[in-house]
This record gives C-alpha cells, structure tokens and sequence, in this order.
C-alpha cells in the first residue's frame, strides 16, 4: 500500500506546493516511485514539475467527474522522473459540479484504487481554501504533512485546520493523521521564528519535523524554469534540505512499519 500524503494548509503563500514537488522528486531521487496530484486550480504544482498546462489533453478535473480513469490522466515529469496527476483551470468546473454529486468527497479516493500497487508514495497538493477539491484530497489521503511559515498569523491559521482535519476524520476518513508540520521560510535570525518554533515543539512534540526549509532563492527561481530545486541547483539550500526531509520521511515510515 502506498504512503498517501495531502500537503495542504488553509493559508496561502506557505510554501505548500513548492513542499510537494521537491518532496516529489527528492523521493523519486531515492528510488521511490511517486505520484504527484494536483488538486489546485492553479496548476501551480503541474508547472513546477515540468508538465505544461497548457498542452495537456486530460487531467484530474476529468478524473474527479468519472470522465476518464486515472491511469489514463497521468503524465510524467521526464527530468524529475515522477508521475502526475496534473491540473489546470479546468478543474474549477469540478469543484463546482461535485457539490450535487453523490459520493462528491470521495470520488479521488476511489479512482486511487486502481494504482495502489504502482506507487510508494502518493503526494497530494491541496487548494489553500476549503472546497469539495480540499476534502477530496482529505479524504483519499492516509496522513498530512502541513507545511507552515513560523510567524503569528501562521499559527492562528493552524488552529483551523486542525478543526478541518478532525472533522474529515470523524466523520469521512479515520484513518487521516498528521505525519508532521513542516517548517518552511525559516529564518533563525529573528525572534519571532524562533518563539513560534518553539511552540509548535511544545505543542506537537515529534510531529515537528526535524528538517526545516530555510529561506532560499533557488527554491522561489525553480519553477519559472519547471524544475524542482534538486534540478535546478542541487547545491542550493533548498534542494538540500528537501532531501534531507524526504529521508526524514522515509525513516518515520520505517519505523512505524516495525
């Protein structure tokens, strides 16, 4: 069984999709085979790992309204050597067509089915809103990664997802449960990261992850180019440090395996 993860926040601008696709081909850069689905409108994700948006003929939005079985919706980032789920703006239609469907929240989960044996890790790019997308991504997921800037906002934010994921949990997905919190954009240097770092220790304990993104260009410039860090500049700090997760990741699932 694959390792099904949403990276998500309900807050913008955190660093979310940039996790996904350097988390993505950090994995596939040890020999896991990775799919990456994006479940955002803005096909942000799909850009970063080097698939055009604008030249593809299906995608989850033709996944999510059973037009197409997913197998037939994947491409493949050739430089980064992962699979994707892409997306476009097209995918706006299913966020708005799924409301009165039956079965609406669960529709990803179930197209999943059917490449259970063909993955080690599914990695999901949530919206940074709540819509029928977010809980599809919710629901099809076995663990969330959330990856958060440390400043004060950033906190207040978390608080509300973590409400969103324990209603997803009670009442559609039990099996949801945080794999760890992320930090990203860190910057040691002033006080209010630290102060907020030291919350998330207090509060989370092991579920803070280890490795934190710091602050790089290299991981803003990547994409306009559609590369993933690693790709792009693998001395960068960036890059670095999305390795250094990914086997951070890959060594909690080795041990809760045991």
């Amino acid at each position: 069984m694959p390792q099904i993860i949403a990276i998500a926040n309900q807050k913008g601008g955190v660093g979310k999709t940039t996790t996904c696709v350097n988390l993505a081909a950090s994995l596939a850069a040890m020999k896991r085979r990775v799919l990456l689905i994006d479940l955002d409108p803005q096909g942000n994700a799909t850009m970063g790992s080097g698939v055009n948006k604008h030249e593809i003929d299906l995608t989850v939005c033709d996944v999510l309204l059973n037009r197409v079985e997913i197998t037939k919706a994947i491409a493949r980032s050739e430089v980064a050597r992962f699979d994707v789920l892409p997306a476009n703006s097209d995918l706006t239609e299913a966020d708005v067509k799924l409301m009165g469907e039956i079965g609406r929240d669960s529709r990803l989960r179930k197209s999943l089915q059917k490449t259970q044996d063909q993955y080690d890790y599914i990695l999901i790019d949530c919206p940074p809103t709540l819509t029928m997308l977010t809980v599809n991504g919710l629901v099809a997921a076995n663990g969330i990664i959330i990856a958060m800037q440390c400043e004060y906002f950033a906190l207040e934010g978390l608080s509300d997802l973590l409400e969103t994921i324990e209603g997803v949990k009670e009442h559609l997905n039990p099996t949801l449960d945080i794999v760890g919190i992320l930090r990203t954009m860190f910057d040691p240097r002033t006080s209010l990261t630290n102060d907020v770092s030291n919350q998330l220790h207090e509060h989370f304990g092991p579920k803070v992850f280890r490795t934190v993104v710091p602050r790089n260009v290299r991981l803003a410039e990547a994409p306009s180019h559609g590369l993933p860090a690693m790709h792009y500049d693998k001395q960068s700090a960036g890059a670095k440090a999305y390795l250094a997760l990914a086997a951070e990741l890959v060594r909690r699932q080795s041990t809760a395996n045991r």
